[in-house]
């Protein structure tokens, strides 16, 4: 089993065996539909999205491309960001702003009927919540919150608390970890990609398409030497002496671990001492190579 080469080395066969488009989704299809769509434009054999986005809903969509869809878990450790229409059943209350500010903390829910998910109570973090614009009876929220929030009941629960009632109308997403909205890719921007690059010039696609360790950015790095890099590879654990560097993370934090060229080896869970002679410092999780 072979390592793979650095990020910068890679040829166009291998970027797209493992890559990762920042997709600006569209609103009509589901977020499955795309990630099909990509998959198939690419001609590679999976593709996966970071995280579910209804069919009406727009934004930030990161497509996963052959094997990085093995990194798929590393999007439900990061936070997640919104912008949406807040449409109010009444005239908005003079306590609008206290009122949603109060919603900026740990809150209950329960997931909607038609979720995937089991609807057992469970607790989400609001990070920010913040009012960008009121017009008639719409408000425009930009939300910040943990993987897994549903904005949708959320906006339903602020409108109860307001004494108006309330849905939620339109919904973009702006971010998710460690990706956002300030280099969105279209669909049609990675089809032309596609076209120059059969006609030989790479350099559009290579602008669409990152290697997969773009998504493991906001994760701690372990950097392994080669020769223990090669065994991980195998399905050994990541032992003390193989480790190089280790960025400051709490145990059980989930870790990236990379060669000294910055290509991605696996993700697993520090457990152990990186300056420690021996033992085991990082537990597998999803060997990359």
């Amino acid at each position: 089993m072979a390592l793979r080469d650095p990020p910068s080395d890679r040829s166009l066969d291998e970027l797209l065996s493992f890559g990762v488009v920042n997709l600006d989704k569209p609103p009509g299809p589901s977020a499955h539909q795309v990630a099909g769509w990509v998959r198939d434009l690419a001609d590679v054999d999976r593709a996966a999205h970071a995280g579910t986005l209804d069919p009406k809903v727009t934004g930030c969509l990161p497509v996963l491309l052959g094997d990085a869809t093995r990194l798929a878990q590393v999007f439900l450790e990061g936070s997640k960001e919104y912008v949406a229409v807040l449409e109010l059943h009444g005239p908005p209350p003079d306590d609008l702003e206290a009122t949603v500010a109060e919603f900026e903390t740990e809150i209950y829910q329960k997931p909607p009927r038609k979720s995937a998910v089991s609807r057992r109570l469970r607790t989400r973090e609001i990070y920010d919540l913040d009012v960008l614009e009121r017009r008639d009876r719409q408000v425009l929220l930009r939300i910040r919150c943990e993987s897994g929030t549903y904005v949708r009941k959320l906006c339903h629960d602020l409108g109860l608390a307001l004494g108006t009632g309330g849905h939620m109308g339109h919904l973009r997403r702006t971010a998710t970890d460690p990706f956002d909205d300030t280099d969105l890719v279209t669909l049609h921007d990675f089809v032309d990609a596609l076209a120059f690059a059969e006609e030989g010039d790479e350099e559009p696609l290579r602008e669409v398409v990152a290697p997969a360790e773009r998504a493991l950015t906001h994760l701690p790095r372990v950097v392994v030497a080669e020769s223990a890099a090669e065994q991980i590879a195998h399905g050994a654990p990541v032992y003390a002496p193989g480790v190089l560097d280790v960025d400051d993370a709490d145990e059980g934090a989930l870790v990236a671990c990379f060669t000294p060229d910055d290509a991605a080896v696996c993700l697993g869970r520090l457990v152990g001492d990186p300056d420690a002679d021996a033992g085991e410092v990082v537990s597998l999780e999803r060997v990359l190579v």
